[in-house]
């Protein structure tokens, strides 16, 4: 048609387009949920293979027949014969000229042996860094859909580098490598092979369209109209899948600031927070206790508090009457977390009514070598125990164990399992960790708290919810118990024993507990009671209400590194905000009580390893100062303001009116009701 604008002029190279992975929404999530933080490896990869194709081919680096510097000697040259060779200059004039473009050739030389020189370093540089990441990744995950993509993309790499040291020739155009269509094709390969052992292990088990022949109910999905926060759906897994990755920076605003909060929204101001203690806990390594925890506060009110005060008083999400129940577990480098899951919703009667809450606190093996506990390893001469913390792979993940069961993946599809991921350096106990286990909390009608080894009874969350009801003070009735114990050798947990009430309390004589508030169980429950019992303190291990609790008794985010005190806070807190305790009457759950001897990890071991201080005495330090937050709720008398304020540690007390006692009863009518004498510091009996 006569237009030349399209065409390529003779002799010219086509400008070759950089990729722009940030046109391709798709491929990006499909990155996202298979690799994670390994997403982020190949993204680099990605944009540094992009930038040597656009900017370097251009300047004849790569693209000359000979390789290295003299391609802009060939480039130059090529331009040269285009506009008609050398021209002719007038007398004396030609041996300056040629002497000009002699200096301006080797200059031209010196530049672009600069830029090989630094685009060789580059490449080197991003090799060798990411090697041990790669390595990493592969035993986190094991053989997984990158692996042929990347070993492509470092092939590719190493040709150009020979390409640049002028150890091989450059005959062949550079490979355009398509990264996100290869990953994509990668993943859709790998999950078809999913499809097909899943579809296998169903029929072994005689489960057909998703139901169970010795189980009766299909899974219930929620409607969008129902729960539209539930969506976007954010998955759970891989670990460290980042929700602002998935769905950009509007799922923070939007649930911070417009009044529309979503779950992804509420994991993504999660994982912000947890990023940034990465960092903090590296720029204070070295820090003594009393900065650690100002400038810890100091993080939770610039990344948390906003989310605490955009909800403040009412729920986040609005309360479904369906009868649903909310699990809430911590999980530290638990091994029965898998078996736990399998057991709750195997054992329940109304399994498409239990959505879960995990914050899965793990060593993943990423930057740096997991350890074990302190494990007994033999007894010296004299008897005392030998003990040793060795190196171990990385901890087993429940929820992929959970996940990838065939007769559980259904849970995982239909959003009921929600998980946010902790890498075992970010944890600092069980008060955090609870914290955040909340806020995964999505509209369910029961709020349920737990640990996360445990074993279930049948039909334990109709039993739970009758039992709830029965009681006096329902709808604003807690039910609570220390459950009995068992170990991973017993037969199936069938429950039924008599419950115990938690009626009981010690002042602390540990050196580590700083004379804290231990509560404690005080009989059983009557055997044939017509309802149950009314007792004084709540069981952070298990405790089962109406999910208003949460906004009447929010869960407080300035407790780090504590281990106790969070019972007697919350029974505290509570009872002043009207809710009552009660003990059920029959036992539904077991739960596995770990004694020292058993090697498990402890998140104070870990706490001195990231502040460069083995064993637990730093932990201590830190426990020692976030505990002045409850002994000031409860009247310590050396915990007064004024104490605090002569001690430095004020902080303690940020947004206290917002996670102290309750306005419907005083703190002094709870001490009357338990009868705790705080002046002396003694724990009398209950007459009531």
């Amino acid at each position: 048609n006569g237009d030349t604008s399209n065409r390529t002029p003779r002799n010219k190279k086509k400008r070759v387009r950089p990729l722009n992975p940030s046109n391709d929404g798709g491929a990006k999530i499909i990155i996202a949920l298979l690799a994670g933080a390994g997403a982020a490896f190949l993204l680099s990869l990605l944009l540094l293979m992009s930038r040597l194709e656009s900017q370097e081919f251009e300047n004849g680096l790569l693209n000359s027949n000979v390789g290295g510097a003299q391609g802009v000697d060939d480039t130059l040259y090529e331009e040269q014969q285009e506009m008609g060779g050398v021209l002719p200059l007038p007398n004396g004039a030609w041996r300056k000229q040629h002497d000009l473009m002699q200096q301006q050739q080797k200059g031209q030389q010196q530049i672009a042996t600069e830029r090989q020189s630094k685009l060789l370093e580059k490449i080197k540089g991003f090799k060798d860094s990411n090697v041990d990441k790669m390595n990493k990744f592969n035993k986190l995950f094991g053989a997984n859909p990158l692996d042929p993509v990347m070993k492509d993309a470092h092939k590719e790499l190493d040709r150009m580098q020979g390409v640049l040291e002028g150890k091989q020739k450059n005959d062949k155009p550079m490979k355009k490598l398509d990264l996100h269509q290869q990953l994509a094709d990668a993943v859709h390969k790998n999950e078809e092979e999913k499809k097909k052992q899943k579809a296998a292990r169903k029929k072994e088990l005689g489960i057909v369209d998703n139901v169970a022949l010795t189980q009766g109910d299909k899974v219930a999905a929620i409607s969008d109209e129902d729960a539209p926060h539930l969506q976007p759906h954010f998955p759970p897994l891989p670990p460290h899948t980042m929700s602002v990755e998935l769905f950009g920076e509007k799922i923070i605003t939007d649930t911070l600031s417009h009044n529309k909060p979503t779950m992804a929204g509420i994991i993504a101001i999660l994982q912000r927070f947890l990023q940034n203690l990465h960092q903090f806990l590296k720029d204070h390594r070295d820090s003594k206790a009393p900065t650690v925890i100002n400038e810890y506060f100091a993080l939770v009110t610039k990344y948390l508090v906003p989310l605490e005060e955009a909800y403040r008083d009412k729920p986040v999400f609005p309360i479904r009457e369906d009868g649903s129940i909310f699990m809430s577990l911590g999980a530290y480098r638990d091994h029965l977390l898998g078996e736990t899951l399998r057991q709750a919703f195997k054992n329940a009667a109304s399994p498409d009514k239990l959505f879960v809450g995990a914050v899965v606190q793990n060593c993943f093996g990423i930057d740096v070598t997991c350890r074990t506990g302190v494990e007994v390893k033999g007894q010296d001469e004299h008897g005392r125990p030998i003990t040793k913390i060795s190196d171990r792979e990385p901890d087993v993940n429940g929820i992929e164990q959970f996940c990838d069961d065939p007769e559980y993946t259904k849970y995982c599809d239909s959003g009921q399992i929600r998980a946010l991921y902790v890498n075992e350096t970010e944890s600092n106990g069980p008060t955090t960790a609870r914290y955040f286990a909340s806020k995964l909390w999505g509209g369910e009608t029961y709020f349920l708290q737990a640990d996360a080894h445990l074993r279930f009874a049948p039909k334990w969350d109709r039993l739970y919810t009758e039992e709830a009801k029965a009681a006096k003070s329902y709808p604003k009735a807690v039910l609570s118990a220390y459950p009995p114990g068992f170990s991973e050798g017993d037969p199936p947990y069938k429950g039924g024993t008599v419950g115990t009430r938690l009626c009981t309390c010690a002042f602390s004589t540990s050196d580590v507990e700083h004379h804290i508030i231990r509560i404690n169980t005080g009989g059983t429950c009557g055997e044939n009671a017509n309802a149950p019992t009314q007792i004084a303190y709540i069981a952070a291990g298990f405790f089962f209400a109406r999910a208003e609790f949460l906004t009447d008794v929010p869960f407080d985010p300035f407790l780090p590194w504590c281990f106790m005190g969070e019972e007697i806070a919350l029974s505290l807190r509570a009872w002043t905000n009207g809710w009552d305790i009660y003990a059920p009457r029959k036992n539904l759950i077991a739960h596995q009580y770990r004694p020292g001897r058993m090697g498990l990890p402890k998140f104070w071991e870990n706490t001195g390893r990231v502040f460069g201080r083995p064993g637990p005495g730093f932990n201590t330090q830190l426990q020692s100062i976030s505990l002045k937050r409850v002994k000031y709720m409860v009247g310590y008398k050396d915990t007064t303001k004024e104490a605090l304020e002569n001690l430095g540690h004020s902080v303690v007390l940020t947004d206290f009116e917002h996670y102290g006692p309750g306005e419907t009863r005083t703190m002094d009518e709870f001490l009357e009701h338990v009868n705790i004498d705080i002046e002396n510091e003694k724990c009398g009996n209950i007459k009531w």
